[in-house]
């Protein structure tokens, strides 16, 4: 057990250098760095004074090295668009992506799981169509044309909600949060449904998908042959072994929907780092890109680590093996 984290905790440690050594290359290939510091109007001499300063003159590896040692204190280095610090202009917004990312998560999971088994157990009933009519509209639509559709009813039309914004938000330190307000509530509930309607229809397919050939299995003949209840083979047997690859796959969505809420942020005016990210885009602010990649590698390693670990705990016969096949 404890041989196999210290194996993840290393792999992880290799995709975090993966992802450090992409996001270094963007200041390489992007310009020089003092152009978007100081300008162009500062004599050579001072240029060349604050290059060595910097260490722009050093070598590559130590540079990259640098660079390493100065992201894992959070330290990204100075925004060329807000002339802040990046690690406090990420803060700022970062409470915004994760709170969406949270409900469209809680949206996908806990309608997406109970309408998947729904599905399965229940096959052609009317309401079992209409979950899968749901799903197949939920991974047809695009989600700005989602967004856009969504804007146009229920703020547009019936006025009901807004179309913008993150509402009224609370402190807690430098943390700030719409939990806690009617506005912010409000606010969530259009970009919540674009970003997680997508994720929600691929848990929904993949479940009921899972669940079909479990209950197909020469294992759930038999409980049924022992007498027990449907309600026991469905949710003890036939669900318990749906599992493993829905804990593989909600790992991946809930990590592509903070990675990837870009277009949803984008569409709602939400202030969260994917709108951050496409900023930088427009105006080469390369530290605010690198870091946004950083964080966003973070996030999946520790998200795949998590998987690892929820394996063995779903599956005893991995535990037996040492956790050998688990994330396989």
């Amino acid at each position: 057990m404890i041989a196999f984290i210290v194996n993840r905790l290393f792999q992880s440690v290799l995709v975090m250098l993966a992802v450090a050594l992409i996001a270094f290359v963007l200041f390489q290939f992007a310009g020089d760095p003092l152009t978007h510091l100081v300008g162009l109007d500062v004599p050579a001499e001072e240029r060349e004074r604050l290059r060595q300063e910097l260490g722009f003159n050093d070598p590559l590896l130590v540079q990259y090295l640098r660079f390493i040692a100065n992201s894992a204190q959070g330290r990204f280095g100075i925004s060329y668009q807000f002339s802040r610090p990046v690690a406090e202009v990420i803060g700022v917004r970062i409470p915004a992506t994760l709170e969406l990312s949270f409900v469209a998560a809680a949206l996908a999971l806990g309608l997406g799981i109970p309408m998947g088994v729904y599905a399965a157990i229940h096959r052609g009933r009317p309401t079992s169509r209409l979950f899968l009519a749901v799903s197949l509209a939920g991974i047809s639509l695009p989600s700005f044309f989602l967004g856009i559709l969504l804007i146009y009813i229920f703020a547009v039309q019936l006025g009901v909600l807004p179309s913008f914004g993150r509402g009224e938000t609370v402190a807690f330190g430098w943390w700030t949060s719409g939990f806690f307000s009617a506005s912010g509530w409000k606010s969530l509930i259009l970009p919540a449904i674009t970003l997680g309607l997508f994720q929600l229809a691929f848990v929904m397919r993949l479940v009921q998908s899972e669940m079909l050939e479990v209950l197909r299995a020469d294992f759930i003949r038999f409980a049924r042959a022992r007498g027990l209840r449907d309600r026991a083979v469905h949710y003890g047997h036939a669900l318990r072994n749906t599992l493993i690859p829905l804990i593989t796959v909600a790992g991946l969505q809930i990590g592509s929907i903070t990675a990837f809420a870009i277009i949803t942020e984008t569409v709602f005016q939400w202030p969260g780092v994917g709108a951050l990210f496409i900023s930088a885009i427009r105006t080469v602010d390369i530290p605010v890109m690198a870091a946004y990649l950083l964080l966003v590698g973070f996030f999946f390693v520790v998200l795949n680590l998590a998987v690892d670990l929820l394996y063995l705990a779903v599956d005893p016969r991995l535990r037996v093996r040492g956790g050998d096949g688990a994330g396989h």
